[in-house]
Order: structure tokens, then C-alpha cells, then sequence
């Protein structure tokens, strides 16, 4: 099937997936911390302080995620989609009109549950569940509405931020939000699997079975994998949190940091699609252990650069694998966990990424605060990445004989 007449046949369930992820954004770190300075300023937090409560709200969520994201076991993209984005617009509202310092953990709760948590979860959820021979294909394409939000609304937010008052401009993305959910519905008037079928024509994991929340945690390979999630979550919501302190300790202004957002997010598409058509040619097993080496290079430029250009270096390395994460890690859990309890395995995966979003900023926070510069922590960063890349490979050499090949 050509890639046009792929896009129309399949053009709204792609759309519900790529809109989704695109509206994540709001709940992101990118674009939570175009605003760290305002915020800093308003409620006068230092660098530990707001890490910190950005800690709190974010691992708050990832609790949450763990039962919240079994939701999609149960209910509709058409019935569940809705009410996210309606629990998203309301967040953003409350981050508008806040003035105290108290209720920033229980808006930053919100935001990460509905946007980063939820928001990405259905949407990987239903490729997952909605493709199979093609779902890497299917991912990669929904993936581009992450890339989409990252290119367009960091530059241009950042932009209005200097002609309009920080708060209005989370009016505007609640806006967006509402707006959104019944273009959703329309969307899925008839929508593509429903619970019924996926519960009675599940595509089976490892054994030749579906496996269960359960006894996926009793399983090896789900804990080799484990660091793998945490380590991109923790250390790329870290460096786009501190993107305005790294720009001020590199003489940048972050105007000029965020003008490479976009080349960043089309590399990152490129690498997006590229991954989704090799996840349907080889499978996940032989892409999982290399898909975040790309970090380590990532890391080590952005330490050691003085220049924009070198920045940019990092970036593209950056893109590699936020592309690349996008879609394989997705489809692992269902090539060898099966897809009748997707939902529920997800959702602990996705809890396992939030809290990463939690520990990164406070990690970061508190060493910045106590003299550990962030070019340092960027060097022990890369060293990490070569950790979780051995253990991936040594969990997936253990675990693929018992794939059904």
C-alpha cells in the first residue's frame, strides 16, 4: 500500500493520533519551562525550589498514571479522549489565573497527567491497538503531532511572550484544548476497533500469549527496559527544563536557543518515520538496545560546545533518538507482552517515564543550586545512556527466544 492511499484509508484515526500528542505539548516540559522564568519571578523560587515543586506535581502523576492509564482498557478513544483534554483546558486555566504559591504542585499535577501522561498515552494506546502489520508506521505518523508541538509552539510562544502577559498566553492553550475535543468526536464517529474486538482478536507477545500487568513486572525483561524508559524521560525533561538556564550560562539568548527547536523537531521526524518503517521491517528486539546511544553524543556536545552551531550538533543527536523513542518503545511492550492488556502495561510504562519527568528538573535543580554545574551533570548523563543501552541488550538477548518469530 502507497504511502497516500495508506494515509487516506487510515486519515482520521492518524489524525486523533497525531492531534493528541500534539496537544500533550501543554503538559510538557518544553513547554511548561518556556514560562520557569515568569513563574520563578512571580512566586520567587530559586533554581531547587521551583525543580522541586515541578518534583512533586510530576511524581504525583506518575502515581496517578498508574491506574488512570488502565483506562484505556476499558473505554473508548471517542468517550475517554474528550474528558482528558476537557481535565488538560482546565489545568492550563488554573496555571492562568493562580497567585499562589501553594496550588503550583496541584496545577503542575494536572497539567502532567492530562497533557504529558494521558494525552500521549491514548494516543499510543490506540495506534497500538488500532495497527498491527503497520504500527510502526501508524506510531511514527501520530508521533509527528510531539514533534509538530516542539517545533511551532516553543518558538512561537516564547515569541508573543514578549508583547503578551504570560498569563493570557495559558488561556490561549486551554483554548486549544477545548477546541479540540469536538473535532476529536467528529473524528471518531465510527471509530476503528472497538473494546470488543481488541479483547477477542488480541495479538499475542512472547509464549504465544498475552500477557498481563502482573506478570510482565515478574518478568527480567520488563526491569532491563525499566532504566531505558527513565533514562530519556529523566534527562531530556531535564534539559529542556534548564533550557533557560543553559542558555545563560552559554552567553545564548533564549530566543537563539529556541530557534533551533524547529531544525531539531525536523530532524526528529526524519528520524521518527525512518524508525517506524524499520520497527515494521525488524522488528523492535534488534532496534531497542541502540535507539538511545544517540544520548550519549547528545549529551557530551551540549557540555562541551560554546557556539550555537555546535548546539545544533547536539540537537540533531537529541532528534535521533526522541524520534526513535517515539515509536520503537511503543511497540515493545506490545511485540512481547501482546496486546489484550496493552493499556495496563503501558500505563506503567508511562508512569515509570512521568516519574522520570519528576526526578530530571529536581535532580538538576538541587545540584545547580549546590555548585554542580550542568555541563558536568551533562557528562554524567552520557554515561548513564551506555549503562541503559547494556542492559537493554543484555535483557533482549536473554528474552527474544521466546518471541514466536
Amino acid at each position: 500500500m502507497g504511502l497516500l492511499n495508506y494515509l487516506s484509508r487510515n486519515a482520521p484515526w492518524l489524525a486523533v493520533g497525531g492531534m493528541l500528542t500534539f496537544l500533550s505539548s501543554f503538559g510538557q516540559t518544553y513547554f511548561i519551562s518556556i514560562f520557569a522564568g515568569e513563574i520563578r519571578t512571580a512566586f520567587e523560587l530559586s533554581h531547587g525550589a521551583w525543580g522541586g515543586i515541578y518534583t512533586m506535581g510530576t511524581a504525583a502523576s506518575a502515581v496517578v498514571m498508574i491506574w488512570a492509564g488502565t483506562l484505556t482498557d476499558h473505554f473508548r478513544v471517542r468517550t475517554l479522549g474528550p474528558l482528558i483534554l476537557i481535565g488538560l483546558a482546565g489545568a492550563c486555566l488554573a496555571m492562568a489565573f493562580n497567585s499562589s504559591v501553594w496550588m503550583l504542585p496541584v496545577i503542575l499535577f494536572a497539567l502532567r497527567l492530562f497533557g504529558q501522561g494521558m494525552s500521549s498515552h491514548i494516543a499510543v494506546v490506540a495506534m497500538t491497538r488500532w495497527f498491527t502489520t503497520t504500527r510502526g508506521r501508524a506510531l511514527s505518523i501520530a508521533a509527528l503531532g510531539f514533534a509538530m508541538g516542539e517545533a511551532v509552539l516553543p518558538l512561537g510562544f516564547v515569541t508573543m511572550l514578549g508583547s503578551i502577559d504570560w498569563h493570557l498566553l495559558w488561556i490561549v492553550a486551554a483554548g486549544l484544548c477545548l477546541i479540540a475535543g469536538p473535532v476529536l468526536l467528529l473524528l471518531l464517529r465510527k471509530e476503528r476497533t472497538p473494546q470488543s474486538m481488541a479483547q477477542s482478536n488480541p495479538v499475542s507477545g512472547m509464549e504465544g500469549r498475552n500477557w498481563t500487568r502482573g506478570e510482565a513486572l515478574k518478568h527480567p525483561l520488563f526491569w532491563f527496559a525499566a532504566p531505558s524508559v527513565l533514562g530519556l524521560s529523566t534527562f531530556g525533561t531535564a534539559f529542556f527544563f534548564q533550557q533557560v538556564h543553559y542558555a545563560e550560562i552559554k552567553g545564548w539568548t533564549h530566543f537563539q536557543l529556541v530557534s533551533l527547536f524547529p531544525v531539531f523537531s525536523a530532524f526528529a521526524v526524519v528520524s521518527m518515520l525512518a524508525s517506524g518503517w524499520a520497527l515494521d521491517r525488524w522488528g523492535t528486539a534488534r532496534l531497542m538496545p541502540f535507539i538511545q546511544l544517540p544520548m550519549v553524543a547528545c549529551f557530551l556536545v551540549f557540555a562541551a560546545t560554546t557556539s550555537l552551531t555546535g548546539a545544533l550538533f547536539g540537537f540533531l543527536f537529541f532528534a535521533m533518538a526522541v524520534g526513535a523513542n517515539s515509536t520503537v518503545p511503543n511497540a515493545f511492550w506490545a511485540e512481547f507482552y501482546g496486546t489484550a492488556h496493552i493499556g495496563s502495561i503501558k500505563a506503567l510504562a508511562a508512569a515509570v517515564m512521568v516519574f522520570g519527568s519528576a526526578l530530571g528538573p529536581g535532580i538538576t535543580g538541587f545540584l545547580i543550586d549546590f555548585g554542580v554545574g550542568l555541563e558536568t551533570q551533562f557528562i554524567a548523563m552520557s554515561i548513564y545512556f551506555l549503562f541503559t543501552a547494556t542492559l537493554m541488550y543484555i535483557g533482549i538477548s536473554q528474552s527474544r527466544p521466546e518471541l514466536d518469530y
